[in-house]
C-alpha cells in the first residue's frame, strides 16, 4: 500500500476475524516495526507475544476493572485520568472502588483473550530520556521513544492487511501484570496491542483538518493553510 493511504485508513479496530494470523505475517509487522524512532536509538521495547490461553485470561481480567473505571468517566462525560489541574492530575474525579464493582459489558475487553494476535509492549525505563522530568505537570516526553514503535506496529499492521489497537487499560493493574509476565525490575507496560484480520475495513476515518491544528509562530497565531 502506498504510505498515504496506510495512514489515512489505519483505524481502530476492535472485532476480528477467527482466521489466524500466520507467525510469518506477525514477524514481518514486527520486522517493520522495529525501524521506528527512539532517543539515541536505544530501543528499548521488548514485545511479548501473549498464547497462553491462562495468561491470555489473567491479562483479560487485569483490564476489565481499568475499562470499568474508564466507562465511569465516559459517562460522567469526563476524560479518564486528565491531568486537569494546569497538567496536573488532582486526582481521582469519580468514585474508583464504584467504578470497579459496575459492570460495564464491551465486546472487545470482554474479548480480550480471544483476539488473534495479543502482544504486550514493554519498555525499559533507564533507556529512556525524560526531559520533562522535573516540569510542573505531567511528564510526558518519555513516550517519545516507545509510542513510535507502537504506532509502526499498527501501520505495519494495515499494510498487511491486518487490523489493530493500542490499548493501555493494563497499566492500571502492572503491579498484578508484573508477576504474571515475569517483568523484570525497571521494566514498564507500555500498551497492550490486539491484531487480527478485521471483521470491518475502515477506510474512511474522521480527523480534524490541518487549519485547525496548526499555527503560524503561536499557539493562538493565524491558521496555517496549503
Amino acid at each position: 500500500m502506498e504510505l498515504s493511504e496506510v495512514m489515512r485508513t489505519t483505524a481502530a479496530a476492535r472485532s476480528f476475524t477467527p482466521e489466524p494470523v500466520p507467525d510469518a505475517l506477525l514477524h514481518r509487522v514486527l520486522d517493520d516495526a522495529r525501524f521506528a524512532p527512539s532517543g539515541g536509538n536505544r530501543q528499548g521495547w521488548r514485545v511479548i507475544v501473549v498464547r497462553d490461553p491462562q495468561v491470555r485470561a489473567r491479562l483479560r481480567d487485569l483490564s476489565v476493572p481499568a475499562w470499568r473505571e474508564y466507562a465511569a468517566h465516559a459517562r460522567a462525560g469526563l476524560v479518564p485520568f486528565a491531568p486537569v489541574d494546569g497538567g496536573r492530575w488532582p486526582g481521582p474525579a469519580v468514585d474508583l472502588d464504584e467504578a470497579r464493582r459496575t459492570p460495564a459489558p464491551a465486546p472487545f475487553v470482554d474479548g480480550l483473550a480471544e483476539v488473534p494476535v495479543l502482544l504486550v509492549v514493554t519498555v525499559q525505563l533507564d533507556q529512556l530520556a525524560v526531559l520533562d522530568v522535573d516540569a510542573d505537570r505531567q511528564s510526558i516526553v518519555g513516550g517519545a521513544s516507545i509510542y513510535p514503535f507502537v504506532q509502526n506496529l499498527l501501520l505495519a499492521a494495515r499494510n498487511v492487511g491486518l487490523g489493530g489497537v493500542m490499548t493501555t487499560f493494563l497499566t492500571r493493574a502492572e503491579r498484578e501484570a508484573r508477576e504474571v509476565l515475569a517483568l523484570p525490575e525497571g521494566v514498564a507496560i507500555a500498551s497492550v496491542v490486539a491484531l487480527g484480520f478485521p471483521e470491518h475495513q475502515v477506510t474512511r476515518l474522521r480527523r480534524r483538518a490541518v487549519e485547525e491544528f496548526t499555527r503560524i509562530d503561536r499557539y493562538s497565531g493565524d491558521a496555517f493553510s496549503g
